[in-house]
């Protein structure tokens, strides 16, 4: 007998109880949601979908697999993250990121520093490829430079993560530039190109925001005499040097080379605690707890604060309490609030997909595709909804890209629109929300609630709105007519 097809209703019902539960928590709990309510609120909209799975004879072992399986997908993801948190420690230890922090101050101001930071951003990211990276080594330095120049932090994170996935989206050594246009159909060279019709008015529109807002931060929050005392603090404490850069260029060398971000964050980490032995006497015996300096005991007191610093809190103290907040870490233990979201994510996606609830509904969203400007729209929502339900932008990417090939074809358009259109909203909209990997991540490694910095991603914002905008407009739409039309 033929099995029992789930309907679109009944489909969307686990989704409907997770946005309304997710909603309650913000309103309860607000941007402390990430402390555990998200992550119940995902495992109960789970165990409703699965519930509903039972009912069309699917079997609880399949959905458990599926959880399992989907939950396997990231745990690259997830050692990263533990690898974050353990670099973050010892970069600040070692006085990495506090001579960043020191040297930032002295270049950047309130009204140039938003601009900055996403330009530079941009740069590494651009660079590596990475925009996890990024953000995990010089985003955690420009939002202490941020914090220090009494920027909000939600303006800096999304300067941060703006600049980031510019250029994580532009370079070709990014895995998402590689896969949307391998889903498509598309090589990579022409993706690139033809992304940029989007992709650069939405950069040059988010810089101009920033540096609009800069302008004005000075006459909003007043000159900040503080900054000369926050360096004499920073000075006082670390051994302040222009040598501490050596780590982080390393690191990004490697990343540039292509060595895989789990062994280059695992160099960075190690590489942190023994810049930090060598050079930072003062703070490894104050993070260890014993002032002894002799050889061995030196090197005991070493070990203690390098583990100390990659894995559980630690807050060095200096004669200004402005500072003593901006250096504070968790190490790994600051990440496992956001590994804990990304098992539960994980599992409600597997789930989901395992019940065949996702595949009903996205197939639901081709009966949307009339013309060519819905073909457009339909994408674009199929990629956001992808990454508010599935939590992972490479599902945002694939998914839609399988789904609607055949469509763009069919409507006559080269396979280069899709690819961007994939870009520009699933990888560029995933940071965006809160229980996706990416969202979950930046969050978590920033510090920073999502829906804090969620309102000034600029680029993150205007990028989908952007696609829709040329392919509405019939703006430099390539045809699958001729091979050799240059758009």
């Amino acid at each position: 007998m033929k099995e029992k097809q789930p309907s679109l209703i009944v489909s969307l019902i686990p989704i409907i109880i997770l946005i309304v539960l997710l909603s309650i928590n913000v309103s309860i709990f607000g941007d402390n949601t990430i402390s555990g309510s998200n992550q119940l609120t995902l495992l109960i909209s789970a165990a409703c979908a699965a519930l509903l799975g039972l009912f069309y004879k699917v079997k609880y072992q399949d959905m458990l697999n599926g959880a399992v399986d989907s939950i396997s997908s990231a745990m690259g993801a997830l050692i990263i993250l533990l690898l974050i948190g353990s670099l973050a420690g010892t970069w600040m230890m070692s006085g990495i990121v506090p001579s960043m922090i020191y040297f930032g101050l002295k270049l950047l101001s309130p009204s140039i520093f938003l601009v900055a930071a996403c330009i530079i951003c941009s740069i590494v990211s651009l660079a590596t490829g990475s925009s996890w990276s990024t953000i995990a080594t010089i985003g955690i330095a420009m939002l202490g430079i941020g914090n220090a120049l009494g920027i909000p932090e939600g303006l800096t994170g999304g300067a941060i993560i703006s600049g980031s996935y510019f250029g994580d989206k532009m370079s070709p050594l990014s895995d998402t530039t590689n896969l949307a246009p391998a889903m498509a159909g598309t090589d990579l060279i022409s993706h690139i190109k033809y992304m940029m019709w989007t992709t650069i008015p939405s950069i040059t529109i988010t810089l101009i925001i920033f540096l609009i807002i800069g302008l004005n931060l000075e006459t909003q929050f007043g000159q900040l005499n503080q900054v000369e005392s926050l360096q004499k603090a920073l000075f006082s404490s670390f051994n302040i040097s222009m040598w501490t850069f050596i780590v982080p260029a390393a690191v990004i060398i490697m990343i540039i080379k292509k060595v895989p971000a789990i062994p280059a964050l695992l160099f960075g980490s190690i590489a942190g605690g023994i810049y930090g032995a060598i050079f930072q006497p003062n703070i490894i015996h104050e993070i260890s707890g014993n002032i002894s300096a002799s050889g061995f005991q030196y090197v005991k007191n070493s070990y203690i604060a390098i583990i100390n610093s990659m894995t559980i809190d630690v807050n060095i103290q200096t004669n200004n309490i402005a500072v003593n907040d901006l250096i504070s870490t968790s190490g790994m233990s600051g990440m496992l609030n956001t590994i804990w979201l990304i098992i539960c994510a994980m599992s409600f996606g597997g789930v989901m997909e395992k019940t065949g609830f996702l595949n009903r509904i996205t197939t639901s969203l081709l009966k949307f595709v009339s013309s060519q400007k819905s073909l457009f729209l339909t994408t674009s929502g199929t990629c956001l909804f992808l990454n508010v339900t599935a939590s992972d932008q490479y599902l945002a990417i694939v998914v839609p890209g399988r789904m609607f090939a055949s469509s763009f074809k069919k409507y006559g358009l080269d396979p280069k629109n899709l690819s961007r259109t994939l870009e520009d909203t699933a990888t560029v909209t995933s940071p965006l929300v809160p229980w996706n990997t990416c969202g979950a991540t930046h969050a978590g490694v920033l510090g920073i609630s999502t829906f804090i910095y969620l309102p000034y991603c600029f680029f993150n914002l205007i990028s989908p709105i952007m696609t829709l905008i040329f392919a509405y407009g019939n703006i430099k739409i390539a045809k699958l007519s001729s091979d050799k039309v240059t758009n």
